[in-house]
């Protein structure tokens, strides 16, 4: 992992289209602004974890209907 120390305005670059900006600092929080293209999808981790998790879910579940249809047909 890459630890950077930044100030109050201060930024970071990664790659050459995404940019993290330090907004404000207020007790124990940041506030981030964050510029990527339209095509780069932003989530707080729990968020994206959340959507993983349906994902999966989503992605068993059918397999899961998918070999019961082939079963029926099969017999």
């Amino acid at each position: 992992m890459l630890v950077l120390t930044r100030k109050l305005q201060e930024a970071i670059k990664i790659g050459q289209d995404i940019e993290i900006t330090i907004l404000t600092i207020e007790g124990d929080q940041v506030k981030l602004g964050i510029s990527a293209p339209k095509d780069i999808e932003i989530h707080r981790k729990e968020i994206f974890l959340s959507i993983q998790e349906e994902n999966n879910k989503a992605s068993n579940t059918n397999f899961n209907q998918l070999q019961q249809l082939f079963n029926i047909k099969k017999n």
